[in-house]
């Protein structure tokens, strides 16, 4: 059996979704129609600019370029489609 994460909208009406770990994220978003708006999916737009608090993989140096860009004082800040989940998160709106 796959190991399963939970993802959490604190601040949201948004219920809480559980997903299989180590997948992409902005996957499983769009498919259960989550408050988190994606554009481009390949980390250049920042349309998916999120807070996350909980156990994920650091960013890759792309994404932290654009990340000193967008929310450069922000150590939660992240972009949505580049993440795979590997625990359970919660992810807020920026």
């Amino acid at each position: 059996m796959p190991e399963l994460c939970n993802i959490s909208f604190p601040g949201s009406d948004f219920a809480s979704i559980t997903l299989e770990c180590h997948k992409n994220l902005s996957e499983h978003l769009t498919i259960n129609n989550s408050p988190v708006l994606f554009g481009c999916r390949t980390g250049i737009c920042g349309t998916c600019l999120v807070e996350i608090i909980g156990d994920i993989p650091p960013s890759q140096p792309d994404e932290q370029e654009m990340l000193e860009t967008l929310a450069p004082n922000n150590p939660h800040a992240r972009l949505a489609c580049q993440i795979n989940v590997t625990g359970n998160v919660e992810i807020r709106k920026i």
